[in-house]
């Protein structure tokens, strides 16, 4: 199923389709970029945190720091072309990226600042074995999986929805004034999860209240 884009006609470098994304943007972290305020997660890949630290030779070393910097570095000055596989807990876009016809993913598992997520994909994961063989980046520390120091610390690491960036599909939305009487009938009705802002969406439906109502298991 498709998914609607709803952007507003700001001036912008990016062009959007149903599945497609490209222009400019910027490294928010080792596996999320913003292209025009649109929020990417980079499929099958999850880095450390921007204030994840790593110990190394003794030494802490601040890896999410480097591994966000390694992600500016390939992204700038490029023409990105993202690919959608999926939308997100948090309405962010999750795609395969390139820049300079170099797969972001990839380069980021590569150089040991990333690891493979082989339960959404199986394609970085060579480039992972590599990277620990080789002894790159993260794997020439002690480190904690990226998700094992979100779930420590969810708060510092939870991002913003971005329901104004990522609608549900036009023929599975609610129409305009509808209300559902609890999450039940919001996914007998096809709607959802609902994003704060869209027609259907109540605060008494988002229990944690980051925006997103009806949400199903958490994932990254």
């Amino acid at each position: 199923m498709k998914w609607l884009f709803v952007i507003g006609l700001a001036l912008s470098p990016i062009s959007v389709s149903a599945q497609d994304i490209s222009g400019s943007g910027r490294a928010m972290d080792g596996d999320s970029l913003s292209m025009a305020g649109i929020a990417i997660r980079l499929h099958g890949v999850d880095a450390p945190e921007l204030n994840q630290t790593c110990a190394r030779e003794g030494q802490s070393w601040a890896c999410g720091k480097e591994s966000s910097a390694k992600l500016a570095q390939l992204v700038s000055g490029a023409e990105l072309r993202c690919e959608q596989r999926d939308v997100d807990d948090y309405a962010r876009i999750v795609a395969i990226c390139t820049a300079r016809q170099v797969d972001l993913g990839q380069a980021m598992v590569e150089a040991g600042l990333a690891v493979a997520l082989p339960h959404f994909s199986d394609r970085y994961l060579s480039a992972e074995a590599r990277a620990k063989a080789l002894r790159l980046g993260i794997w020439a520390s002690e480190f904690q999986q990226p998700a094992d120091y979100r779930a420590a610390n969810p708060r510092a690491h939870r991002p913003k929805p971005q329901a104004s960036a990522v609608r549900r599909p036009t023929a599975s939305s609610a129409p305009s004034g509808v209300y559902y009487r609890n999450c039940n009938a919001a996914w007998a009705a096809g709607a959802a999860p609902l994003y704060r802002g869209q027609p259907g969406y109540r605060p008494e439906m988002d229990g944690d209240g980051d925006g997103v109502a009806c949400e199903p298991f958490r994932r990254r």
